[in-house]
C-alpha cells in the first residue's frame, strides 16, 4: 500500500516518544510504501488534488533511532514527487493543532476517494472545544459565552471553582482556574479573555466549566480510542501547584485499566465518532465526565506501549490495510455492476 502522513516537519520530533514516529515505523516494517508532507504541499494542478512528497520508505528491521535517522536523510534528497493523491490508499491527516483550514478544504474533494484518518469534514467538526457539547448528558456544567457579565453571573451563581478555557488554545494553554472568592482579579480576568476593549460581535467567546475535584487526587485519564473501541489508557496527575493534566505542562504519567464507568462514557460516544468519520481520537476524562476529545493529532501511543508491554501502532496500522481492503472491493463490485 501508499501510505502518507501529513503532519508538521520531522527534524525536531523526538520519535521515542512521538505517535506519528511509531506508525511511520509499522508501516515501513509491514513493506508499505511511506511518505511525508507537510500543509504547505497541498495544492490543486488542473482541477486535481496533488502534493510533493517525499518517499521515506527506508530498509526493514532498524531500530526506532537508526530508522528516524535514515528517514530524516530521506528529506535531505531533492527528488520530491508530485503525488495525484487520489493514488495513494490512505492519508494520516497529523498536523499538530491549530487546524489548518485551508488544507482541510483542498482535500474535502477526494475525501471519499482516499482512506483518511481523521476525515477533513470530521476534524472541522472535532477540533473545537464545542464539540463535546454533542453529548450534554456525559461533561462537566458547561457554559460559553462573550459577555463578561454573564460570565461573571455564572460563576458567582455557581458559587465554587470554575475553569476558564479559550476555544482556540491547545495544549493546555490559557486555561485557568477562577474563583468567586477572588472578585477583582475574576474580573480582570474576564474581561482579558473575552478581549472587553472590543466591539460585541469581535469579542473571543470562552468557556467556562465546572471545576471536577478529583483533578487533584486522580488527574485525569486519556484513552486512546479506534473506530470507537478502546485500544488503550492512561492516567496524568499534574504537577504541584498546577491543576492542568497536560504532558508538555509537566504533568506525570501512570498505568490505568479503563473502568466500567469510562466503557460507558467510550460507548456513549462512540455511534458520534464513527459518523463524522474520527476513527483514531484521544479522549480526556475527569471523573465520571468527558473533558475533552482530541481528534487533530492524538497522541499517546508510546506511553500506553511502556506501561502497558503493548503494540498499538499495530492495531492502527491493522484498521487501516482492513478498511482499505474494504474499500477497494466495494469499489471494485460497484463498477463491476
Amino acid at each position: 500500500m501508499d501510505i502518507a502522513f501529513l503532519m508538521d516537519g520531522l527534524e525536531s520530533i523526538d520519535p521515542s516518544w512521538e505517535t506519528t514516529s511509531y506508525l511511520m515505523y509499522e508501516c515501513n516494517q509491514r513493506g508499505h510504501t511511506v511518505y511525508f508532507l507537510e500543509p504547505h504541499d497541498v495544492y490543486i494542478r488542473n482541477n486535481r488534488v496533488v502534493a510533493r512528497m517525499w518517499n521515506i520508505t527506508v530498509p526493514r528491521d532498524l531500530g526506532l533511532a537508526e530508522y528516524w535517522k535514515c528517514l530524516i536523510q530521506c528529506l535531505k534528497k531533492d527528488d520530491l514527487i508530485f503525488e495525484t493523491l487520489t493514488d495513494l490508499d490512505a492519508l494520516f491527516l497529523r498536523k499538530n493543532p491549530p487546524l489548518n483550514y485551508q488544507v482541510m478544504e483542498l482535500l474535502a474533494p477526494v475525501n471519499d476517494q482516499v482512506f483518511m484518518i481523521n476525515s477533513t469534514s470530521g476534524q472541522i467538526l472535532g477540533n473545537s472545544k464545542l464539540y463535546i457539547l454533542n453529548f450534554p448528558d456525559i461533561i462537566p456544567e458547561t457554559h460559553v459565552s462573550r459577555d463578561p457579565i454573564r460570565l461573571k453571573k455564572i460563576i458567582d451563581d455557581f458559587g465554587g471553582a470554575m475553569v476558564v478555557k479559550p476555544l482556540q488554545r491547545f495544549g493546555g494553554e490559557g486555561v485557568i482556574k477562577v474563583s468567586n472568592r477572588d472578585q477583582e482579579n475574576l474580573n480582570s480576568l474576564i474581561n482579558y479573555y473575552v478581549k472587553d476593549s472590543k466591539r460585541y460581535p469581535e469579542r473571543e467567546q470562552i468557556m467556562v466549566q465546572e471545576y471536577v475535584n478529583s483533578i487533584k487526587t486522580k488527574g485525569d485519564v486519556r484513552i486512546l480510542l479506534l473506530n470507537g473501541e478502546i485500544m488503550g489508557a492512561y492516567r496524568r496527575t499534574p504537577k504541584e501547584g498546577d491543576f492542568r493534566t497536560n504532558v508538555h505542562a509537566g504533568a506525570t504519567v501512570h498505568r490505568h485499566t479503563v473502568t466500567e464507568v469510562e466503557k460507558n462514557l467510550c460507548l456513549a460516544i462512540k455511534g458520534r465518532l464513527i459518523e463524522d468519520g474520527l476513527y483514531f481520537v484521544g479522549i480526556d476524562v475527569i471523573g465520571d465526565k468527558l473533558m475533552e476529545i482530541n481528534c487533530v493529532s492524538p497522541g499517546g501511543i508510546p506511553r500506553i506501549n511502556r506501561l502497558g508491554d503493548v503494540k498499538l501502532e499495530s492495531n492502527v496500522i491493522d484498521f487501516i490495510e482492513l478498511k482499505v481492503t474494504e474499500w477497494k472491493n466495494e469499489n471494485k463490485n460497484t463498477f463491476s455492476g
